[in-house]
C-alpha cells in the first residue's frame, strides 16, 4: 500500500460527461473549486460515458490514461468531478498510487479551510466524519487485524469496528454541541420576533457577490474575495429602512452544483436563518451566461431545506460587467420582483433599499395621532415601542405625535387603548365617550 502524503497541491482534474449531467460550465466550476482548495491543476482529463464504470467509475482505459499523467507530471492528488463510491475511490487509489478525492470530499476540504467560528468548525467536522464513515474500508491493512496482546486475545473486535464505534461517538458528541448552538440561535430569533424585527436573508450561488453587497449595504466588514465559498459563517446586521423601520440582514453560505447532502445536513442551524426569514434576496450574477442554471440550482437547494415558500426578490448583481443599467422590475400586481445593481460600484444600491422599504412598509402603520393629556400611559407605550418619530404639544395640553410602528402593535393598541390615526382632540373625546356609553 502506498504512503499518503500529508499535503499535495499538484493535481489532475478528471471530468466525464455522463447523461443527464452534461452541464457545459461544470468543468470550469470544478477548476475554480480545485484552486479554491489550494490545488495546482497541472492537467485535465475529460471524456464521456453512457454510465459509470463499476470498478473505477471512469473505466479501465481512462484510468490508465490518468495513471500515465500521474507518473509523468509527479502528481500527488487526483480530483474527480463526480461522487465516487468508497470502493471506486479505493480501487483508483490502489491503481494510481496517489490520493483520490471526489467532488464532495473537495468541497468538504474547502469548508474545513474557511470555517472560522466555533459553530462553523463543528458543522464542517460533522460533515467530514459522516463522509468518512462510508470510507473506513479504504484499504489500510491495520484495519483488518484483530486487536491482540496479553489479556486481549479472543474474539475481540477488528480495528475497523473500533474506528466505527469511535467515529459514531464523536458524531453523537458533535450533534449534541450543535443542538446547543441551535437553541442559542433559536433564542435570538425569538427575541427578534418579539421585537417585530423582520429578517432578510441573502442567498445565491457561490461567488455572486453576496458578501460584497452585504458589506456595502450594512457597512460590515465580512471577508469578501473573488473565490468560491469565500465566507461560511453567517453574519447578522441591523439595517434601518426609510419609513419601514428596521430589518435584520443575514449573509449566508453560497450554494453550488451538487452540494453534498452531508454538508446540507450539518449546516442545518445556519440554513435555519434562511428557512425562517421573512424575505430572501436571491443574489444573481448578471454577467454569468449560465445564470439560468445557477438560479435553478439555488432554488433546488432552497426546496431541499424547506425555504422555497419564503417570498423572494431577485437581485441581479455585477451589472458593471454585464453592461446593464440599474433598475427595478415589477410583476403584474406592481410588486418588486427584480433589482439590477452593482455592489462594487454602488450603482442601484438605493433601488435595493427602496425595494426593501416598499416590501415591509405594508406591514407598518405610518401617520399622526393626537393624544389627550389623560393618555400619558398610551404615550409612554408608544415611546417604549420606539414608534414615535416626532412629537409636539397642542393647545389643549395634549400631544400631536408622528408614529411609525408595526401594524400588529398598532392594532393591539387600537383594541386596548383606542389608538387612532389623525383626529382632533374633540373628535377623539366624543369617540371615546360614545364607546364608553356603548359598553
Amino acid at each position: 500500500m502506498f504512503e499518503r502524503p500529508r499535503s499535495g497541491e499538484r493535481a489532475v482534474l478528471v471530468h466525464l460527461d455522463i447523461p443527464p449531467d452534461c452541464d457545459a460550465r461544470s468543468l470550469e466550476e470544478f477548476r475554480d473549486l480545485a484552486r479554491s482548495a489550494g490545488a495546482d491543476p497541472v492537467a485535465t482529463i475529460t471524456g464521456s460515458r453512457d454510465r459509470p464504470d463499476a470498478k473505477y467509475f471512469v473505466g479501465s482505459g481512462k484510468a490508465e490514461e490518468i495513471k500515465l499523467c500521474v507518473d509523468r507530471d509527479g502528481v500527488e492528488l487526483v480530483l474527480v468531478d463526480h461522487a465516487l463510491s468508497p470502493s471506486q475511490e479505493r480501487n483508483l487509489e490502489s491503481m494510481l498510487q496517489c490520493r483520490v478525492l471526489d467532488r464532495a470530499g473537495l468541497i468538504l476540504d474547502i469548508f474545513a479551510q474557511r470555517a472560522r467560528s466555533f459553530e462553523g468548525k463543528l458543522q464542517v467536522e460533522l460533515a467530514q466524519l459522516r463522509h468518512l464513515s462510508t470510507r473506513l474500508v479504504r484499504g489500510w491493512t491495520h484495519l483488518e487485524r484483530q486487536k491482540g496482546g496479553i489479556g486481549l486475545r479472543g474474539p475481540g473486535e477488528t480495528q475497523l469496528e473500533t474506528d466505527r464505534r469511535l467515529l459514531g461517538a464523536r458524531i453523537k458528541t458533535l450533534n449534541g454541541r450543535l443542538e446547543k448552538v441551535e437553541r442559542q440561535r433559536h433564542q435570538g430569533r425569538r427575541a427578534r420576533n418579539r421585537a417585530e424585527v423582520p429578517t432578510v436573508s441573502l442567498v445565491g450561488y457561490t461567488n455572486t457577490g453576496k458578501s460584497t453587497l452585504f458589506n456595502k449595504v450594512t457597512g460590515a466588514a465580512v471577508y469578501a474575495k473573488d473565490q468560491l465559498f469565500a465566507t461560511l459563517d453567517p453574519t447578522l446586521r441591523r439595517l434601518d429602512l426609510p419609513q419601514a423601520g428596521s430589518v435584520v440582514l443575514a449573509d449566508t453560505v453560497g450554494f453550488v452544483r451538487q452540494l453534498p447532502h452531508d454538508l446540507v445536513a450539518a449546516f442545518r442551524s445556519t440554513l435555519q436563518e434562511t428557512r425562517e426569514a421573512d424575505l430572501l434576496l436571491h443574489i444573481i450574477d448578471a454577467h454569468d451566461e449560465e445564470r439560468d442554471s445557477t438560479i435553478a440550482e439555488v432554488n433546488s437547494v432552497l426546496e431541499e431545506i424547506g425555504a422555497d415558500e419564503v417570498p423572494q426578490i431577485e437581485v441581479f448583481n455585477k451589472i458593471d460587467l454585464a453592461d446593464a443599467s440599474p433598475r427595478i422590475q415589477r410583476d403584474e400586481q406592481g410588486r418588486v420582483r427584480r433589482v439590477w445593481l452593482s455592489a462594487v460600484t454602488g450603482e442601484g444600491l438605493e433601488l435595493l433599499i427602496e425595494a426593501l422599504a416598499e416590501n415591509f412598509i405594508n406591514e407598518r402603520v405610518v401617520g399622526e395621532t393626537v393624544l389627550t393629556s389623560a393618555e400619558g400611559r398610551l404615550r409612554a407605550q408608544l415611546f417604549q415601542l420606539d414608534a414615535v418619530e416626532h412629537e409636539a404639544h397642542d393647545e389643549q395640553g395634549g400631544w400631536r405625535i408622528s408614529i411609525n410602528m408595526p401594524k400588529r402593535d398598532f392594532e393591539r393598541l387600537q383594541r386596548e387603548s383606542g389608538l387612532c390615526l389623525i383626529e382632533t382632540v374633540g373628535e377623539k373625546e366624543e369617540r371615546l365617550a360614545a364607546a364608553a356609553q356603548g359598553q
